[in-house]
């Protein structure tokens, strides 16, 4: 499809067919990134890097977000103000309309494939509010920029269509300004979310709770104090466990303990990657903590 459009935009001499080729030629590439970006967090953990790379998935994700905004959006504005300050008329159309309904359709089908993956990713929640809880961006960028693709070649047409028909060609610059915003807008959004999973993100509080209930299950355990996560990937975390023991326990018996904590979340929760348990009273917990969020830390 990109080198179809950008035949097309050379053809007809088109800003939005211009902005739409390198719209499909930087989707191509995202997609290559993404899937190596699938397949380096994939590596196992080693001396260098003890908890894995399952970040390298939102670096990933992160430049994939900036290569949109750079390239997408700021080829197609480009494009857009040069043809609204020279507008000229678009040539031989009919190219530009074969060539955006065929784009749509192929399109069209992969955002079908990827509003349902989507859908069933996101459960009961809302589609933003999906977006915002997710800890995997590869699960709603592509469905993202299908939709923008989809977005893109409606207003394409349109653009070309008003530049013909009202005999407008500022409208084909105008056309490909406005899909540079509609790339921008949805760069902006993937990156922060992005960006919030790179820095270090908490796991679900679904996921939290659960950890603190089965730690409270043990019978050697007074009490679960709190717990903190970290997303390093959609399913490896890393977890610290605050606990109060009873006061009469040794410590091989507390580290028995632990060992029998460690084992019941991990076959509960086996995106727990490593856990780290520090037996502390509720007292000093709470010390610790008001300490944490007075420097501005979040649990």
């Amino acid at each position: 499809m990109a080198a179809t459009k950008l035949l097309a935009a050379g053809w007809t001499g088109s800003a939005a067919m211009m902005s739409e080729a390198v719209h499909s030629l930087v989707d191509s590439g995202n997609e290559i990134l993404l899937l190596y970006g699938l397949h380096r967090a994939a590596r196992r953990p080693d001396a260098h890097h003890p908890l894995g790379y399952g970040r390298e998935l939102y670096f990933w994700s992160f430049i994939v977000a900036l290569l949109i905004f750079a390239l997408g959006a700021g080829v197609s504005v480009y494009e857009g103000i040069a043809h609204v300050r020279h507008p000229e008329p678009i040539s031989h159309p009919a190219v530009n309309y074969v060539v955006l309904a065929l784009a749509f359709l192929f399109e069209g089908a992969s955002w079908i494939v990827s509003w349902r993956q989507f859908r069933a990713a996101k459960g009961p929640l809302g589609y933003y509010e999906a977006v915002r809880r997710s800890k995997d961006p590869p699960s709603f960028m592509v469905f993202f920029e299908d939709s923008a693709a989809l977005l893109g070649i409606l207003i394409a047409g349109f653009g070309t269509f008003a530049a013909v028909q009202l005999r407008l060609p500022l409208c084909d610059g105008l056309a490909s300004i406005l899909i540079g915003v509609v790339l921008g807008a949805i760069a902006f959004l993937l990156a922060r979310e992005s960006k919030s999973l790179l820095i270090g993100e908490h796991a679900d509080k679904e996921l939290s709770d659960s950890i603190l209930r089965l730690a409270g299950l043990e019978e050697s355990v007074t009490r679960a104090n709190g717990v903190l996560t970290i997303q390093l990937a959609p399913d490896q975390i890393v977890a610290a466990l605050s606990l109060d023991f009873e006061d009469h326990l040794s410590a091989a018996q507390i580290e028995d303990a632990v060992i029998e904590i460690e084992r019941k979340i991990r076959e509960s929760h086996p995106q727990v990657l490593a856990l780290f348990v520090k037996p502390q009273t509720d007292r000093t917990y709470q010390q610790a903590a008001g300490s944490y969020f007075a420097r501005g830390g979040v649990r």
